[in-house]
């Protein structure tokens, strides 16, 4: 014992983990809190917003309601041929179009056409394609028409033109996606690979980069078919009314007074949930066959075609821009009757008498939105356990109805219903993934060495990231900021359902006002929906521009 006391390294203390390992873990927590404190409060709330419809006589009842059948065929139909059509149109213009100029140039054009919300789409192409809009009044003088023709272009009862406004405006999505992949250095070399080895480009794309890219494109496809099963303000103003699509049927129980309405829209929340497993597993199943059957290529041959010396893109793009012209037209139009291809006279008496206060209600919520995401998205990202990075992205791959339903729950019980702290606590849901998947690819393309060096100058871990590594990605974090914004102003069912009906912004109004028989004033609410995104993504290229004016690196 004596000898003990005099010799220290004899004395043996119980294992304990290094500090450093403890810091580490005790970061990683840490970084996992603000994520945690936006999803968390979702899992109760799912169990309070579907428990209702466990009792088998709200399915009963579910199955015997004479609206359920033809709603379920058309969001079937809507959002099947939705996403096949942003499917069939962004692989075509990667096909045809990569690698060249033309592909370049549309690239540079996607942030412009992603930035239009999808409810100021639907609006503007409503204008465009309905009987008495703007392709019929340019084939009037042609046809003879007097009278707006007695089609059904919009709100017909399979949702085919819903189906082609989703395949529209989620095929700039898809091709930016497709952007951000085709940029890695392995896809061009595994292109000029095959095409030295005597492929065409069709072969080159069928045999060797569509394989590699389709499992890749796996979570926005299903992010593509989640918001086509879900989708509410575009079904509205583009879907049939009697009935409407399932989802706006669930919402409209979903919102009902009654509980038993209730119930039934949680049991029809959890239908969508199954739908959308249903198709997935089976999409997936039909690739791995794919694969099977395909895996080994006959090796022949074909001969090299002339490159297209059309534009495949213009099309794509001219629809976008016509929608935005026959907004802004409708907005200054004074008077304007069929069958005339222009307006009477203009004004700004629509603009002069526009409500403004869902725009500054929209502004600020989307700005607080982003900017408490920001730091939330850039602490996962360095510190948070990357492991988990999936469950970040479930809100963006499973339909919206289920998770807005249990923020809602979740509020009600706090409760925070219809105050400016639940509207803004439901948006960060939403937000936070857009920023994430923005940032990720350039977060793992930065070279660690950077920060090795910083730390070894003696820079904490939280100093080389703020004087380094953040100042560095200032560029896609600027991306990122813009792209949450722009995600916020679009959000329709969670202000709905969280503001309670207290705050109004431009997508509350514009769906609002498609009801009505007011066009002009629906055509600025979808203009001022557009603007604030196009604002945003103005601002991230000027700040960028600016800090990177003396920095070449930064440009």
């Amino acid at each position: 014992m004596a000898q003990a006391l005099r010799d220290p390294l004899s004395r043996r203390s119980p294992p304990s983990a290094p500090l450093g390992d403890r810091w580490r873990q005790a970061r990683t927590w840490l970084a996992a809190l603000p994520v945690l404190a936006i999803l968390g409060p979702v899992l109760p709330g799912l169990y309070w917003a579907l428990a209702p419809s466990l009792e088998l006589s709200v399915w009963r009842a579910l199955w015997s309601d004479v609206q359920w059948p033809q709603a379920l065929r058309t969001t079937l139909v809507s959002a099947g041929l939705g996403s096949v059509l942003g499917m069939a149109l962004a692989a075509t213009l990667a096909t045809a179009l990569y690698p060249g100029p033309r592909w370049l140039t549309m690239q540079r054009r996607l942030p412009l056409m992603l930035s239009v919300p999808h409810a100021a789409f639907a609006v503007g192409l409503l204008f465009l394609i309905a009987p008495s809009g703007w392709l019929a009044r340019a084939v009037a003088p042609l046809a003879g028409w007097i009278d707006p023709p007695a089609w059904t272009t919009v709100q017909d009862p399979f949702g085919l033109g819903l189906a082609l406004a989703l395949g529209l405006k989620e095929s700039w999505f898809l091709l930016w996606v497709l952007a951000a992949v085709l940029g890695e250095q392995a896809v061009h070399r595994h292109m000029v690979v095959a095409r030295s080895l005597g492929y065409n480009r069709a072969q080159v794309w069928w045999h060797v980069l569509w394989p590699q890219l389709l499992p890749r494109l796996g979570w926005p496809l299903a992010a593509v078919l989640a918001y086509g099963l879900s989708v509410v303000d575009m079904a509205v103003v583009l879907g049939p009314s009697t009935p409407p699509t399932l989802a706006v049927l669930i919402w409209q129980w979903l919102t009902d007074p009654d509980p038993a309405l209730q119930a039934q829209g949680a049991a029809g929340s959890l239908v969508l949930l199954g739908v959308f497993l249903l198709i997935t597993a089976g999409a997936r199943w039909t690739w791995h066959g794919m694969v099977r059957r395909a895996a080994y290529p006959a090796g022949v041959r074909q001969p090299a075609s002339n490159p297209s010396r059309w534009g495949l893109h213009q099309p794509l793009f001219l629809v976008g821009y016509a929608v935005v012209a026959v907004l802004l037209l409708w907005s200054l139009a004074d008077t304007w009757f069929f069958p005339a291809l222009w307006p009477d006279a203009l004004s700004l008496q629509t603009w002069m008498q526009a409500n403004w206060a869902p725009f500054g209600t929209t502004l600020w919520l989307a700005t607080a939105a982003t900017l408490l995401c920001l730091p939330a998205a850039l602490v996962w990202l360095e510190w948070g356990p990357q492991r988990y990075n999936a469950v970040l992205y479930l809100p963006l791959i499973i339909p919206s109805l289920p998770l807005v339903a249990a923020q809602y729950a979740a509020l009600l019980r706090v409760p925070a219903d219809g105050t400016t702290g639940g509207l803004l606590w439901s948006h960060l849901l939403w937000v936070l993934p857009y920023i994430v998947l923005t940032l990720i690819g350039p977060y793992r393309a930065f070279d660690r060495r950077l920060m090795s060096t910083a730390q070894a100058l003696g820079h904490s871990p939280l100093g080389a990231c703020l004087r380094v590594k953040w100042p560095m990605l200032l560029k896609p974090i600027l991306a990122a900021l813009a792209v949450g914004f722009s995600v916020s102003v679009a959000q329709y069912l969670p202000t709905l359902f969280a503001g309670g009906g207290r705050f109004a912004t431009v997508t509350t109004e514009a769906v609002a006002l498609s009801a009505g028989g007011n066009r002009r004033a629906l055509a600025a609410q979808a203009l001022l929906q557009i603007v604030l995104p196009l604002l945003g993504f103005g601002l991230a290229a000027l700040l960028s521009q600016w800090a990177g004016r003396h920095r070449r690196g930064l440009r």
